[in-house]
């Protein structure tokens, strides 16, 4: 799941990246973002889940990959839009 917080003052949005652990040790995240250089995603233990915040600019259309445990690629199944 990705949340978006726009600011008013701003051309940019905060995206905040978040995955739940399930069986999961470890999640990254690579897009055009990044260069699609898998960066680790924290775990936060009170919520389950592994979140990754970014700034983008406003208008920015996004593609992200997330790598599951080192080996296996997923995309986030509430992702605005698919590139075939």
């Amino acid at each position: 799941m990705l949340k978006k917080r726009f600011f008013k003052t701003k051309d940019e949005v905060e995206v905040t990246f978040e995955l739940d652990k399930n069986q999961w040790e470890s999640i990254k995240i690579a897009g055009d973002f990044n260069d699609w250089q898998p960066e680790p995603m924290k775990l936060v233990k009170k919520s389950g889940q592994f979140k990754f915040k970014t700034r983008l600019p406003k208008e920015q259309h996004i593609q992200f990959r997330y790598l599951l445990d080192e080996v296996e690629w997923e995309n986030d199944p509430q992702a605005d839009a698919y590139v075939p």
